[in-house]
């Protein structure tokens, strides 16, 4: 879990946001993790959380405001359940 983030001697007292609330970085719902990618907006060491995270190739969560799943940055997390068989109407 966030070992390289949470566990860092040389950060010091640096405010990383993680550390108040970790849960959310491994949140199920699409609007936590969402969420948790906007807290990593102002966060000092994004950049190395990520490429941390891909070295030690994480299975899953937000690192560095991305979303990794299966190891692989993707967009979006999805819903569970089965997708639509019809998609919902765009409104214009």
């Amino acid at each position: 879990m966030l070992a390289s983030v949470l566990v860092t001697p040389q950060l010091g007292e640096v405010a990383i946001p993680c550390r108040r609330e970790p849960d959310l970085f491994f949140a199920e719902a699409p609007a936590d993790v969402e969420a948790a990618k906007a807290i990593c907006g102002d966060c000092p060491i994004k950049e190395q959380c990520l490429a941390d995270a891909l070295e030690r190739g994480e299975p899953w969560g937000v690192w560095g405001g991305q979303l990794l799943v299966s190891g692989q940055v993707v967009a979006r997390k999805r819903p569970r359940g089965r997708p639509r068989k019809n998609p919902a109407p765009v409104a214009a």
